[in-house]
């Protein structure tokens, strides 16, 4: 018998599209009411789900025409990695990253568990904060340099950046992307609920550290154990005799300091995105070869060999778009919100609590956007927990806890399948890594429902 292959990313993505395309058949088309609300935004009616008496079917070419139009969708994303592919190129280039990471490694290189946990509670501390996930992209290959010196794999570099940022964004503090906007929809006020949401921090940071450092050890102590021994895209360049650091490399770090620097500013002072990060990149990249004097012909080809090689990364974003857009093109996506929430108010307070969990959490597929699923999904779970005795603080931390912890399983995620697809890591592979800790997690996350339902949270 032959053993059976888990097709491609790609193929799987696809996969999902066609799933997505016959659910339009199958279930009714139906919408919720929707009213624009003081920031401006659409959000739902409650109670006006309905089911649509005419409906168009999606013609079966939409299965082909979505992909560009998803692509089109996703060009914010797809760009601002093609400007990163070169940019990080044209860094690299220069030896001012390897340098540094020989530095970093003669100072960690005998406590390997610190600086991965330190590595992870920095990513957590960004997102739990100021929101940060797609800006953390930049710092995929380095992170992955420095796991390898360590003799650990691309899962594990891979891991504690995912697995910090989708924690952060799960027990957020103020994260203004997630927990503001679903606060502001559920007539909660801003940033209030803060403390018990600071009490689950370092519980969750430890649960999340414990199975990437158990997995990580197993890899340090054995090569083989590794998910993606066999798979040559996951190897990274092996490591070799780091470059001394001088002034030229450190005036380059500096320079790279001074990029994220502006851009943490930016981002939470003036609300940049992803066409101000790209042009910062693109900036220091010249800056870089500036300081480095290679002529920008060299610095040129450099960075597009740089942005080529994320261009299967792009094609992975775009057709993880195209699920979301088939499902709501094809009318259908309210039906699944509203037929996931009803049996709600058939349950108790306790209850409701983690069946708002469950259903965030499954909603995620559906809609990856945490801001997009606030929207959506907030202006029904409020009111619904109005009515089964639960607050409505307990419903926005059901729902970014749904939100941050499957963000990190979800294919339907860009930002996670574009670091895969960077890192060359099949998301077969990652999903038999992550699947035990969001199960985990989504036990912890339970307990913490339960909790704050009979605190009065």
């Amino acid at each position: 018998m032959k053993t059976f292959k888990v097709p491609h990313t790609l193929v799987l993505l696809f996969g999902m599209m066609v799933f997505a395309y016959v659910l339009t058949w199958i279930l009714p088309a139906g919408q919720f009411d929707m009213q624009t609300n003081s920031d401006g935004r659409e959000v739902v009616v409650p109670g006006t789900y309905k089911v649509l008496e005419e409906r168009e079917h999606l013609p079966v070419w939409e299965l082909f025409t979505v992909i560009p139009k998803a692509m089109g969708e996703a060009q914010g994303i797809i760009f601002f990695l093609l400007l990163i592919g070169g940019s990080i190129a044209v860094l690299r280039s220069t030896g001012a990253i390897d340098a540094m990471l020989g530095k970093v490694l003669k100072r960690f290189s005998h406590r390997p568990a610190l600086l991965l946990f330190m590595s992870m509670a920095a990513f957590m501390l960004g997102s739990t904060s100021i929101g940060m996930a797609e800006e953390y992209i930049p710092l995929v290959l380095i992170l992955i340099t420095l796991c390898v010196a360590l003799k650990m794999d691309t899962v594990s570099a891979v891991g504690s950046m995912v697995i910090g940022y989708g924690i952060g964004y799960g027990t957020a503090l103020l994260n203004p992307f997630t927990v503001l906007v679903a606060q502001g929809v559920a007539e909660v006020e801003p940033t209030s609920g803060w403390e018990f949401r600071a009490a689950l921090f370092l519980p969750f940071l430890a649960i999340g550290f414990h199975h990437l450092w158990s997995y990580a050890k197993k890899v340090r102590a054995d090569a083989s154990y590794s998910l993606v021994h066999d798979i040559p895209e996951a190897q990274p360049p092996e490591a070799s005799d780091y470059p001394k650091m001088d002034g030229r490399k450190m005036a380059i770090l500096l320079a790279t300091l001074a990029a994220l620097i502006v851009m943490i500013v930016g981002i939470a002072k003036y609300h940049w995105y992803f066409i101000e990060l790209g042009a910062i990149f693109f900036v220091l990249a010249i800056v870089t070869t500036i300081i480095n004097k290679t002529s920008f012909d060299e610095a040129a080809k450099t960075f597009t060999v740089g942005a080529s090689e994320l261009t299967g990364t792009a094609l992975l974003i775009g057709f993880a778009r195209s699920i979301e857009m088939i499902l709501s093109d094809g009318q259908v996506l309210h039906t699944v919100v509203n037929g996931l929430a009803v049996p709600l108010t058939h349950v108790g307070a306790e209850l409701s609590a983690i069946g708002m969990l469950i259903i965030q959490s499954i909603l995620n597929f559906f809609i990856p956007s945490g801001s997009g699923q606030a929207y959506v999904t907030m202006p029904i779970m409020a009111p619904i927990s109005d009515i089964v005795g639960v607050s409505r603080q307990v419903a926005v931390l059901a729902y970014q806890m749904g939100d941050g912890f499957m963000n990190m399983v979800v294919p339907t995620n860009a930002v996670l399948m574009g670091i895969l697809g960077m890192c060359g890591i099949p998301y077969s592979r990652w999903f038999k890594f992550i699947a035990p800790l969001i199960l985990k997690l989504l036990i912890a996350g339970s307990i913490s429902l339960v909790i704050a339902v009979l605190i009065g949270y």
